[in-house]
């Protein structure tokens, strides 16, 4: 695992103990790592994207007060990828008694096990030392999930090896106590059965767990963090009310506000996805095409025809960006281009592709699928025209706009490699401009990236009404 660094050095209850070790709870220990975190202007949750400024100081807030939390919203808003991140501010090493189920410490153990552990071996007892990697642990919240997965059951394996039910390691421990000393999520809370919910009524507040009608005294040291859709999350939804009560804090999160946020993350999430071993397995994605299909998520998502109950995921634009990138690999393939790049050719293949990511309001018909598509490619269109504008305002593409005048036309297709569309343009000027202006830096052009940005000129100019394009199923044709 990398930036992991080598446990230390006490293997036993002594040697711990002569270290000067001494017991933290783990909310003491978030609030500690994160306050150290803020004094040295680091950033307290790395890879979060567009919630600087809305949704960090909520959680930092509710982590410095030691409150279990929250997150309301709807789906692809990086609740689960926030959560997940916490883990980022425990220790890195903490020390456990080798073999207990509930990742005791070995001077503060909470169990029968345990104890007689320590009573028999003393000072000699092993200590084993668990990273924070291993101290998260989640449950998706189904209907099947039960009050055994999550608190835990009576073993009847252990009762008839002889033990008694009134005996505490008749216990088989649920993923909630062998979370002990860490972080725990429940996604989609408001999913749980209500008498499911009602079980965690103690763990949140009174922090022991009953199974099968006697209690079982374990101070559980946990955070507990929920995430759930904010209409399920009320009283009118599938939440009981106690259980709100026990969460000391709730936090909204949202898309991202900012369009830069949206490219950004854009560029974090789907990034690991294009990189490959050879040339063929490595495209590039142009930084315009990138904002395209920010620009494209945003309008689907204000868009009166969607659902705005369910959201548009930021997976939705990941998916169609990574579509859009093996596009760009099939064609060099089938090309042989040297490298794929991708341009705005292979941008309608996105439509097809994320359709099923969509609610759409009031559809189910045949004649509402060919509306929904309709209504994804003209908001492509849309957010293509705006990148343009954005980009490329003020530009001088008159040169190319007259390449037409004496009734040429160039073919594109996804399919058309390069050098193909490019022979068909010839020389196009104010083409370093072109591509200064979407983001290529200098010295580093290829004709890949050329045809990229004479692409999207074309497509521009076309969606300005300053030259016309006919497209017949993968084949499309720019002329006057």
């Amino acid at each position: 695992m990398s930036g992991v660094t080598e446990t230390p050095a006490p293997t036993t209850l002594g040697e711990l103990r002569d270290s000067g070790a001494v017991p933290v709870g783990v909310k003491a220990e978030l609030r500690t790592n994160l306050l150290a975190r803020l004094a040295a202007g680091e950033p307290t949750l790395p890879g979060i994207v567009g919630f600087d400024d809305t949704v960090l100081p909520e959680v930092e807030r509710a982590l410095i007060a030691g409150h279990d939390l929250v997150l309301l919203g709807e789906r692809g808003q990086g609740k689960t990828r926030l959560i997940r991140t916490l883990v980022g501010l425990l220790d890195e090493w903490t020390p456990v008694l080798v073999g207990s189920e509930l990742n005791e410490h070995p001077l503060a153990p909470v169990s029968v096990w345990a104890h007689r552990q320590i009573a028999e071996h003393g000072d000699a007892t092993p200590v084993g030392w668990l990273h924070r990697s291993d101290r998260f642990g989640e449950k998706l919240a189904t209907p099947d999930t039960s009050v055994g997965d999550l608190i835990g059951d009576v073993d009847p394996i252990k009762v008839a090896e002889g033990r008694t039910l009134g005996d505490p390691e008749t216990v088989h421990y649920g993923l909630v106590p062998r979370t002990n000393r860490g972080i725990f999520s429940i996604n989609e809370l408001p999913d749980l059965a209500e008498r499911i919910q009602v079980a965690l009524l103690n763990v949140l507040e009174e922090r022991d767990i009953q199974i099968r009608g006697y209690r079982v005294r374990l101070p559980l040291d946990l955070l507990l963090v929920a995430s759930a859709n904010p209409e399920d999350y009320t009283n009118r939804g599938r939440i009981i009310t106690p259980l709100k009560d026990r969460f000391g804090a709730e936090v909204r999160t949202h898309y991202p506000i900012e369009l830069a946020d949206e490219i950004r993350l854009l560029q974090q999430e789907a990034q690991t996805s294009w990189l490959g071993d050879g040339a063929l397995d490595t495209p590039l994605v142009p930084a315009h095409l990138v904002e395209i299909m920010a620009r494209f998520t945003r309008l689907v998502r204000e868009s009166s025809q969607v659902d705005q109950r369910s959201g548009v995921s930021a997976r939705f634009a990941i998916a169609g960006l990574e579509t859009v990138a093996a596009s760009a690999v099939r064609r060099a393939a089938v090309a042989g281009e040297t490298r794929p790049v991708a341009r705005v050719v292979d941008l309608p293949a996105v439509v097809p592709a994320s359709r099923g990511k969509v609610e759409f309001a009031d559809s189910g018909s045949d004649t509402d699928d060919e509306r929904e598509l309709e209504v994804l490619e003209h908001l492509l269109r849309q957010a293509t025209a705006q990148t343009f504008r954005a980009r490329c305002g003020g530009l001088d593409l008159t040169g190319l706009q007259e390449h037409f005048t004496s009734g040429e036309v160039v073919e594109s297709g996804d399919l058309v490699p390069a050098p193909r569309l490019m022979s068909q343009v010839g020389t196009v000027p104010n083409l370093a401009q072109l591509l200064g202006r979407l983001g290529v830096p200098e010295g580093e052009e290829s004709a890949e990236q050329a045809a990229a940005a004479v692409e999207f000129a074309l497509e521009g100019l076309w969606l300005t009404r300053r030259l016309a394009k006919d497209t017949d199923g993968n084949r499309t044709v720019y002329g006057s």
